[in-house]
């Protein structure tokens, strides 16, 4: 695929999102004899009157479903660390400024905005952030556990602090997150919980131990957790997001590990990344190296709304065939 046909494809692609999320939210063209209000007129969506908390929301997939859900109507909490994490890892931390342009959206959309910075290994700070929520904005419908984090390190040179901390953070973050924010979903009587999982929590991956098995714990988090809250009218799912174009993805560790699986030696150098693009379009059934964050609002704006209310316990994969690998 050449360079134009690849933005040519990433614009259809993002198109197809953008209609997508219109046709779940209810907003698209109005058929005749359809008493919808058209777009514009009075409709917000059918996520109308609804709260929605996102952690990571400060940039990539968190970004893009706080402003997908509030598109559709829901009033959002963005929660973020907005600071470095893992002072070894090649990924470039979120700031304030990416929070603060969140919230910035999310008014633009006419919604409500409530940004916290916290970090979700820290429980008690998330419970102090669902206290504020209820406070403030009255209670929460949708929780998306989103936040994150992805370094690489061969599993016989990993240190301790490696492993806890991909683990800390996405692992017992997630669950810290369910864990102070459910109970709010059970006073309003149910509510949805999105978690974000990823295409390498259901398979292996070389240098990515850590990262692969706090993902695929995600994934029977997620499970539990639907079983444990579906008696109170709360449905549990996951997005299966394949490689995003966010600077999770977009660094030269990640490129390096592209090539290494590959069988090839990293240069070093900026040509590393074209390398890393040329091989993962390769591999990429739908033939692009890299998804939007916007490709994946669709499927959370489907999973907090009432369309999805007899879905819970499922993985939802976006992630342009990456998935179709998959044996399980």
């Amino acid at each position: 695929m050449s360079a134009v046909e690849r933005r040519e494809f990433l614009k259809g692609a993002a198109a197809v999102a953008a209609a997508t999320t219109a046709s779940l939210a209810g907003t698209g063209p109005v058929a005749a004899g359809d008493d919808r209000p058209e777009p514009g007129r009075g409709t917000a969506g059918r996520l109308r009157g609804k709260v929605a908390a996102v952690t990571g929301a400060a940039r990539g997939i968190g970004r893009a479903s706080a402003v997908a859900l509030a598109q559709q109507g829901a009033d959002i909490v963005g929660i973020d660390i907005c600071a470095p994490v893992d002072p070894r890892s090649g990924v470039e931390p979120a700031r304030p400024e990416d929070l603060d342009e969140t919230g910035r959206l999310v008014r633009a959309a006419g919604r409500r905005w409530l940004g916290i910075v916290l970090d979700q290994r820290d429980l008690p700070a998330l419970r102090a952030a669902a206290s504020r929520t209820e406070r403030e904005l009255g209670g929460l419908d949708i929780l998306h556990a989103n936040a994150g984090i992805q370094a690489f390190r061969p599993l016989l040179e990993m240190d301790d602090e490696d492993w806890h901390t991909q683990i800390d953070v996405n692992l017992t973050g997630t669950a810290n997150a369910i864990r102070a924010f459910a109970p709010l979903l059970v006073k309003r009587g149910g509510g949805r919980i999105i978690v974000t999982a990823s295409t390498q929590g259901r398979h292996g991956m070389k240098n990515g131990s850590a990262y692969s098995a706090s993902k695929w714990g995600i994934i029977g988090l997620m499970k539990s957790a639907a079983l444990e809250l579906g008696a109170h009218g709360i449905t549990v799912n996951a997005v299966v997001p394949g490689l995003i174009n966010t600077p999770l993805t977009r660094h030269k560790e990640r490129y390096a590990q592209v090539l290494q699986e590959a069988g090839k030696v990293p240069s070093g150098t900026p040509a590393d990344e074209e390398e890393a693009r040329r091989l993962l379009i390769a591999k990429t059934p739908l033939g692009v190296p890299w998804l939007e964050p916007e490709d994946v609002a669709p499927a959370v704006v489907f999973l907090a709304s009432e369309t999805a209310r007899m879905v819970t316990g499922a993985t939802y994969d976006v992630t342009g065939g990456d998935s179709a690998r998959n044996t399980a």
